[in-house]
C-alpha cells in the first residue's frame, strides 16, 4: 500500500464498545490521535468478579453520547470536520457491540458520512502504529488479551495470516482464573502482575503447554489446572501458599510460551520487526522478557503504551484509516458479529 500524501488530512471519529469500556476517539491520518476518551466499567463489574454482559450493555447506552461529545471537544473539532465514522463490530459481547454499531450507523446516516466497521483485533494490532511512525508491514504481532491469543503475520495494512492461536483458554482468561483462585479478584491480569513483582519466578515449576504438530499454537488449560492443583494440594496438607511466588511462577510460564513462539516465527520467516498488542501486552514481565529476547535476536520490538493495550477507540480509528484509504465502505446493514474471525468481512 503506497504511503499517504503528507498534506492529506483524513479525520475519523471512532467508537469502541465491544466489552466493558465505552470509548470514542478522533484520529487523523491513522497515526495522530487528537483525542481518546474511555469510560471504564471496571469498578462496577468488580463487584461480580467479571463482566456482566447485560450491565455492560446498559452502561454503554448511558455513556456513549457523552464520550463522543468529550472526544470531539478534546480534539477541538465538530462533526463538520469528521470525514468518516468507524466502529468496532466484532468480536465481543453482542449487546455491547450493538450499542456502538447502532450509534455509528445513526451518526453516519444523519451526517452523511462514510461508515467503516472495524475488527476489534485488527484495532489492537493497529495500536502499534500510533506511537511508532516507523513501523510498517510486514511484521509479526503477538495479540494477547482476555479473549484472544493470536500469533499473526501482518503482511500489509489489513492483511493478516494467523500462524498460531490458543486451542483453549486465552492468556488473559488464564490470568483471571488464577487471580480468582488465589483471592486477588477482578481484573486478574494487573493484580497478578503486581503481586508477581514481589515473588520468585523460579519458586514453582509450572508446565509450558505445547500442541503436538502445531508449534505455534498455544494451550493454557494445562497450566491453569496445574496452578489449581497446586493450590488444592496446599490447602489439603496445610502448606503455606506464597501468593507472590505463585503469581510470579505462573506469569513466567505464560510468558515463556508467548515469547518463545513469537521469536521462533520471526526467525523462521526472516521478519525483523515484532509487535505485541492486547490487554495482556501491558504486563510488565512480558514486555521486559520480549524486549530482551528481541535484542538478543536482532529484532526490533514495538509495544503500545499500556492505555493503548486495553480497549480504546484510538486503535479503531487507526485501523479504520487504512481501510478508508483502500476505498472500503460499509452500508447501513452493518451488524454486530460477536464471533468475527480476524480477516473476515
Amino acid at each position: 500500500m503506497e504511503e499517504r500524501n503528507r498534506e492529506e488530512k483524513v479525520t475519523i471519529l471512532a467508537i469502541e464498545s465491544s466489552c466493558d469500556e465505552t470509548a470514542a476517539a478522533v484520529v487523523r491520518n491513522g497515526r495522530e490521535v487528537l483525542s481518546n476518551v474511555i469510560s471504564s466499567q471496571i469498578a462496577i463489574h468488580t463487584e461480580y468478579g467479571g463482566v456482566v454482559p447485560e450491565i455492560a450493555s446498559r452502561k454503554h447506552l448511558e455513556k456513549i453520547d457523552e464520550v463522543i461529545r468529550l472526544a470531539l471537544r478534546e480534539a477541538g473539532c465538530g462533526f463538520a470536520e469528521i470525514d468518516a465514522i468507524a466502529v468496532t463490530y466484532g468480536p465481543g459481547l453482542v449487546g455491547a457491540l450493538l450499542v456502538g454499531v447502532a450509534e455509528a450507523k445513526a451518526l453516519a446516516y444523519a451526517l452523511d458520512k462514510p461508515l467503516l466497521g472495524v475488527h476489534h483485533i485488527e484495532g489492537h494490532i493497529a495500536a502499534n502504529f500510533v506511537e511508532n511512525p516507523e513501523l510498517r508491514p510486514p511484521f509479526v504481532c503477538l495479540v494477547v488479551s482476555g479473549g484472544h491469543t493470536h500469533l499473526v503475520l501482518v503482511k500489509d495494512y489489513g492483511e493478516f495470516e494467523i500462524v498460531g492461536r490458543t486451542r483453549d483458554d486465552a492468556a488473559g482468561e488464564a490470568f483471571d482464573k488464577v487471580a480468582r483462585a488465589v483471592g486477588l479478584g477482578y481484573p486478574g491480569g494487573p493484580k497478578v502482575d503486581k503481586a508477581a513483582r514481589e515473588g520468585d519466578p523460579a519458586a514453582i515449576h509450572f508446565p509450558r503447554g505445547e500442541v503436538e504438530g502445531s508449534p505455534y499454537d498455544f494451550t493454557f488449560s494445562g497450566l491453569k489446572s496445574s496452578v489449581l492443583n497446586y493450590i488444592n494440594k496446599a490447602n489439603m496438607t496445610g502448606a503455606e501458599i506464597r501468593v507472590a511466588d505463585l503469581c510470579a511462577s505462573f506469569q513466567k510460564a505464560v510468558t515463556d510460551a508467548l515469547v518463545s513462539r513469537a521469536i521462533r516465527l520471526c526467525r523462521e520467516r526472516g521478519c525483523r520487526s515484532l509487535a505485541i498488542a492486547g490487554g495482556v501486552a501491558s504486563n510488565s514481565w512480558l514486555r521486559r522478557e520480549m524486549e530482551e529476547a528481541c535484542a538478543e535476536n536482532g529484532i526490533r520490538f514495538f509495544r503500545p503504551s499500556p492505555v493503548l493495550c486495553t480497549d480504546n477507540a484510538a486503535m479503531i480509528g487507526c485501523a479504520a484509516y487504512y481501510e478508508y484509504r483502500k476505498g472500503r465502505r460499509d452500508g447501513y446493514t452493518l451488524n454486530a458479529v460477536p464471533n468475527l474471525k480476524l480477516g473476515e468481512r
